[in-house]
């Protein structure tokens, strides 16, 4: 019997093991692109053969990552980039909470069509404000400065219902409790409610870092010298004729460590966050 048990009981893992084969190579190949990024990255030159099927990096060092700082001012490009997606996200945080918590638990007038006008900027795409975008900057005079890469991208639609629909889920019994023992307003939304919504904001903070800090179309727009950010900066790697694959790959190399450090830092609230909306839906 136990024998016949044993086996039975092996015979039951090999699906879990075909499973984690699968996910392996999946893996493999998800992290495959940047590993040779990194190798290239390390790589004095790059050799692509006239067939275009081998592609040899040739010898090994660290001069590019220190070229990228001797020849262009990347420290400059690499902080404007930093700045924004910060600034940017922190606003979000800000803003949407406070605008998905008063749909959530306000009541006010015009607040149906106030939040139908929400769902209602979802629907247009960004680059359809481009043009308007460049005029309104030109006119306030912000254009190759911070604000015009941080103001227009305040606040999130996206991020307003997502707070919302995770405001609405649980009950108001701490709010009640709270204006009992005395609590003001501020108190009970920055002290009890803000620290409950922890795992949307995270979700939201890591999602509106991660759309700024790789933004190239509206930086390359509104931006000249003064406050390029990085994905920008990396298309002066690519010219009409070549592709300076070494340098390009180590500039992207350190512009992933902030997406990378930001998704680690946050994994258990992204996680949370995820998982208690699949469990609401």
């Amino acid at each position: 019997m136990i024998g016949n048990g044993s086996h039975t009981i092996g015979r039951a893992r090999w699906p879990d093991r075909i499973i984690w084969l699968g996910l392996f190579l999946i893996l493999l190949l998800m992290i495959a692109p940047f590993v040779w990024m990194f190798v290239v990255s390390l790589s004095r030159e790059v050799f692509w053969t006239p067939s275009g099927k081998d592609w040899l990096p040739g010898g090994w060092s660290l001069r590019n990552f220190g070229d990228l700082f001797s020849v262009l001012p990347f420290g400059r490009y690499f902080f404007n980039s930093a700045f924004v997606a910060v600034a940017v996200t922190g606003a979000n945080i800000v803003f949407c909470f406070l605008v998905g918590y008063a749909f959530a638990r306000r009541t006010f007038p015009l607040k149906r069509t106030a939040f139908f006008s929400v769902l209602a900027v979802l629907m247009v795409p960004a680059y359809v404000l481009i043009i308007p975008l460049f005029i309104l900057i030109n006119k306030l005079g912000w254009y190759d400065t911070y604000l015009a890469l941080i103001v227009p991208f305040a606040v999130n639609p996206l991020g307003i219902v997502l707070v919302r629909q995770y405001v609405s889920g649980f009950p108001r019994d701490l709010e009640y409790a709270a204006e009992v023992d005395g609590a003001g307003a501020l108190r009970i939304i920055f002290g009890i409610i803000m620290p409950i919504c922890r795992p949307v904001l995270a979700v939201l903070a890591i999602q509106v870092f991660w759309l700024n800090w790789n933004s190239f179309l509206f930086p390359f727009i509104f931006t000249d010298q003064n406050v390029r950010t990085l994905p920008v900066a990396l298309a002066m790697f690519r010219g009409y004729q070549a592709v300076d694959w070494p340098h390009l790959f180590a500039a992207a190399s350190l512009a992933t460590v902030p997406v990378i450090v930001l998704f680690l830092f946050f994994q258990r609230h992204i996680i949370s966050g995820l998982t208690a909306g699949a469990v609401k839906g």
